[in-house]
């Protein structure tokens, strides 16, 4: 898997320059530091390489060596929606607790240049850092920092077994999708739709984006239950999306169970299919994802899957908090496993007429 490693045009490492000058990176590291015990002839063809590479010191590996930060930086494109609020809430408590600042360094596009500027500000602040990943723009982050920087990353469910040393949490999106799915077929809906929020596939090929992932799940569970799969219906994160998709299904008398990727989208599902006369759930079942604070005070209240995003950012935390504080590896892993969470939304699929 490709998509969150930092390959390509990344800046150059203090390895790309000992492979240049034809030294050890321990080398590399005393000449850039000023150490006495490097021969003139071997400095100056460090120096050369430095410059031939445009090789720039990472502040953060600096401040590691030196034992002088006890700080961490939070690149993300979003402070607002609830899975990126709850992981920088999870990261800011254990950051507290563990006697670190927090910085954030918001991601306001995709394009090169504006990443690019992003990284640049939060690797020269000298501390480690978090990527939350779940987007284009966080994956971009990843590819675009420095090899020797210290870095642990919220990623969406990855599609294949991440290779070791890979310093990614996740939740499992997949599961989660699947469950929910599977939850209203057992219900006796023939099929369910899928309201797809924007996923990172389009722009690595990875397909180990939030709504890719979370789509698979989807899919798998109608596949396994030999079940038709419907197009999935793009949206995006908003109720305003939700609603516009929702007036649309709204009009298809064929669609008895919808399965939306975020509990946004649910919330403007809910709202259309009110204004269109259709009952929720006896003419057609709403299930949302991630369980935020509002979507048991719906009316239905919503039917959700429940994503440990808190505990994820205390995960991510902590990884890097092993990593700074004692040089201990990192190990991708899942955290928690996502939970069914049945309210009023959802409820068994309506009788064909005679």
């Amino acid at each position: 898997m490709t998509g969150h490693t930092r390959s390509g045009r990344r800046p150059a490492s203090i390895r790309d320059v000992a492979d240049a000058a034809g030294v050890s990176y321990q080398t590399v590291s005393r000449v850039i530091n000023g150490h006495p015990s490097v021969r003139p002839a071997t400095r100056a063809r460090v120096e050369a390489a430095v410059a031939a590479l445009g090789f720039r010191r990472s502040a953060t590996a600096h401040a590691l060596a030196s034992g002088r930060t006890r700080a961490l930086t939070v690149l993300t494109s979003n402070t607002t929606h609830y899975g990126y609020a709850a992981a920088l809430r999870g990261i800011e408590e254990a950051a507290r607790a563990a006697s670190f600042a927090v910085g954030i360094a918001v991601l306001e596009s995709e394009e090169d240049e504006v990443v690019r500027d992003a990284v640049r500000r939060a690797t020269d602040t000298g501390g480690g850092l978090i990527v939350i990943a779940y987007d284009r723009p966080g994956v971009r982050a990843l590819q675009l920092l420095p090899d020797d920087a210290p870095v642990v990353a919220a990623v969406e469910t990855p599609a294949t077994t991440p290779p070791p040393g890979s310093p990614w949490v996740w939740t499992d999106d997949r599961a989660a999708a699947h469950r929910m799915t599977r939850h209203l077929l057992d219900l006796g809906h023939h099929t369910v739709h899928y309201l797809a929020i924007p996923s990172t596939t389009d722009s690595t090929g990875t397909g180990t984006g939030d709504g890719a992932q979370r789509a698979a799940g989807w899919r798998d569970a109608l596949r396994e239950a030999g079940r038709p799969i419907p197009e999935p219906r793009p949206a995006g994160w908003e109720p305003a999306d939700g609603y516009a998709a929702g007036q649309r299904l709204a009009r298809d008398p064929e669609v008895t169970a919808v399965l939306c990727g975020n509990d946004a989208l649910a919330l403007g599902v809910l709202r259309a299919l009110r204004e269109a006369g259709r009952d929720v759930p006896r003419d057609i079942s709403v299930a949302g994802f991630d369980d935020a604070p509002h979507s048991a005070y719906l009316t239905p209240a919503l039917t959700t899957v429940r994503l440990d995003f808190t505990g994820l950012g205390r995960a991510t935390f902590a990884l890097l908090h092993g990593l700074l504080e004692a040089g201990e590896p990192v190990t991708p892993h899942p955290v928690a496993q996502p939970e069914l969470i049945i309210r009023e939304s959802t409820g068994p699929a309506p009788r064909p007429p005679r």
